[in-house]
C-alpha cells in the first residue's frame, strides 16, 4: 500500500457513521463531545463516541480511560487511529487556534462538526506543525458501513 497524501486523499465515512457522530455530538450539547474513528488508512470502520474529560463548551480531552480502551481494541483488530473528531457547539466547523496548537496526532484527520444555519455539518482538516489542510469526505452508502464497536452507545 503506497503513501497517503494527507492533502488529498478523501476520509472515506459511511452514512451510518457519519450520523453516529452527530448523534454523539447532539447529544452533548452545548458541551464539546469527541471520539475517536478507527480504520485502515483513509477508511473509518468504526466510530469511538469517547468522554470529553473536561466537560466544557469551548474545549475537549479524550478521556484517558477512553483512550486506553480504544487503543486497545484498535490494536486488537489490527486497524489504526484514522481521525478524531470534536464538536463546536456554536460553530464555525473549522479548527480553533487551540485545535491547531493541541493537534499532536499528525498522522490524524480532524473531524470538526458544528451547527451551520440550523444544520450540524462535518468537515475534516490535516493538521501538521500548525499547518491546516481540509481534507475531502467521501460519504459511503450504509451496506458498506461496519458494526458498532464494542460499547458504543
Amino acid at each position: 500500500m503506497g503513501h497517503l497524501d494527507p492533502e488529498t486523499e478523501p476520509l472515506d465515512l459511511s452514512v451510518v457513521d457519519a450520523r453516529r457522530i452527530l448523534s454523539h455530538v447532539q447529544r452533548e450539547w452545548p458541551l464539546e463531545a469527541c471520539g475517536l474513528l478507527g480504520g485502515i488508512g483513509r477508511r473509518v470502520l468504526a466510530v469511538y463516541p469517547t468522554r470529553n474529560a473536561l466537560a466544557s463548551p469551548v474545549r475537549y480531552r479524550v478521556h484517558p480511560e477512553d483512550l486506553v480502551r480504544v487503543i486497545l481494541d484498535l490494536e486488537a483488530r489490527g486497524w489504526a487511529l484514522v481521525g478524531i473528531y470534536h464538536s463546536h457547539p456554536h460553530g464555525p466547523p473549522v479548527p480553533s487556534a487551540t485545535d491547531i496548537a493541541e493537534a499532536y496526532y499528525p498522522d490524524a484527520v480532524y473531524v470538526i462538526a458544528a451547527p451551520v444555519r440550523g444544520e450540524w455539518r462535518l468537515r475534516a482538516f490535516h493538521i501538521q506543525d500548525g499547518r491546516v489542510r481540509e481534507v475531502p469526505l467521501r460519504l459511503r452508502d450504509e451496506a458498506d458501513a461496519s458494526a458498532p464497536p464494542p460499547g458504543d452507545p
